[in-house]
């Protein structure tokens, strides 16, 4: 049942010129090395790069399709017109600026790309890259998200039919609601915003419950007191005891929120 797949194997080799029509399918490189080189419609399909030294090349129009990169250095190389679908990255020293260039046009591919590279960079400790990623991630999984219900794309509905388009809806509800919330752990402004508007229903119940809606002052002494009441610091004996439950509830997952942003940026460096 199994068979050999006749990988190539090249170790410590050194291209000494520039590559265009090449094929290297389903190769191994080990410790490779090439600087300052130009690939022109390089086919690397299913190739593996591990340990290798790939500086301040230009790859045009290549295809890494299903390649894997572990511990290489890219450092300064460029991609132009490449193909990247299902390919993987592991401790490898890229760009960034393969998340403008690179990224595959499917969006779930696309959502899988930013990921590896994600996850990449913060195996290096490269936080602005790895935010970088995280909001391409983000971006491509919302479009996913949307089109799985509602795109009429033969690929969207067929893999999501009946139930499965149903789950994603679902899903695409939450990821909308979160993102909104605080931006899906990586927005400390929304999650302000959101703090805000909290604050503004916490008024205007205060308002509607317990004051006089004709007096100004009772606008300005509601507006006053709700970050107060909001932070725990005055608890008006007025109010029910399962409204101030719910306000503790409030404070406790918000608070959740902003200590697991402050952690992931820390944990990013």
């Amino acid at each position: 049942m199994l068979s050999d797949s006749h990988r190539v194997h090249e170790i410590d080799k050194k291209i000494d010129d520039d590559v265009e029509g090449a094929k290297f399918v389903n190769h191994l490189f080990v410790r490779l090395i090439a600087k300052n080189k130009r690939f022109v419609n390089v086919d690397f399909k299913y190739s593996i790069f591990d340990t290798s030294y790939l500086r301040k090349c230009v790859f045009d129009s290549c295809d890494f399709t299903g390649c894997r990169f572990v511990g290489t250095n890219l450092y300064g190389s460029s991609f132009t017109g490449c193909k990247f679908e299902y390919s993987n990255f592991e401790r490898t020293l890229i760009d960034s600026d393969i998340l403008d260039t690179g990224c595959p046009g499917p969006e779930n591919l696309k959502m899988k790309f930013a990921r590896t590279l994600r996850v990449n960079y913060q195996q290096l400790g490269d936080a602005s890259s790895a935010n970088k990623a995280i909001q391409v991630e983000l971006m491509a999984t919302e479009v996913h998200l949307h089109k799985a219900w509602s795109s009429n794309e033969s690929y969207y509905r067929k893999k999501y039919a009946k139930w499965e388009r149903a789950k994603a809806f679902v899903e695409w509800v939450q990821f909308k609601t979160l993102d909104f919330i605080w931006g899906n752990g990586e927005s400390t402004l929304k999650l302000v915003r959101s703090t805000a508007f909290i604050l503004l229903a916490m008024t205007l119940i205060d308002l509607a419950a317990f004051r006089n809606t004709q007096l100004i002052s009772s606008y300005l002494n509601s507006l006053y007191e709700s970050p107060q009441i909001f932070l725990g610091t005055l608890t008006p004996p007025n109010y029910p005891k399962s409204y101030l439950t719910a306000i503790l509830f409030v404070r406790l997952v918000m608070f959740g929120f902003f200590m697991s942003i402050i952690i992931k940026r820390f944990n990013r460096r």
